[in-house]
C-alpha cells in the first residue's frame, strides 16, 4: 500500500534517480521501481535501493561534475 494515497494497485516501472553531491550531480536512468497508479509515487525495492546506494558510490569516487549511468548496463 502506497504510503501517501493508500493506493493497493501499482505497476513495475523504471525512473531516473538522481542525487546532487558537492556540485556533482548524479544521473542514474532505467531504475526499475514501483509506480502506484493513483498518485505516481515510485519506491524501489530493498535490492534495487542497495544497488544504487554502490553505484552512487562509485560514481562519488570519480568526482566528475556530471555522471550519467544507465542502470540496466551495470552488473
Amino acid at each position: 500500500m502506497c504510503m501517501f494515497c493508500k493506493c493497493n494497485t501499482y505497476k513495475e516501472s523504471t525512473t531516473t534517480h538522481v542525487v546532487n553531491y558537492k556540485n556533482c550531480i548524479i544521473v542514474i536512468k532505467n531504475v526499475p521501481c514501483i509506480e502506484y497508479e493513483e498518485c505516481e509515487s515510485k519506491f524501489y525495492s530493498d535490492d534495487v535501493a542497495e544497488k544504487l546506494e554502490e553505484m552512487v558510490n562509485v560514481a562519488k569516487k570519480m568526482m566528475q561534475e556530471i555522471a550519467v549511468i544507465d542502470y540496466t548496463k551495470v552488473t
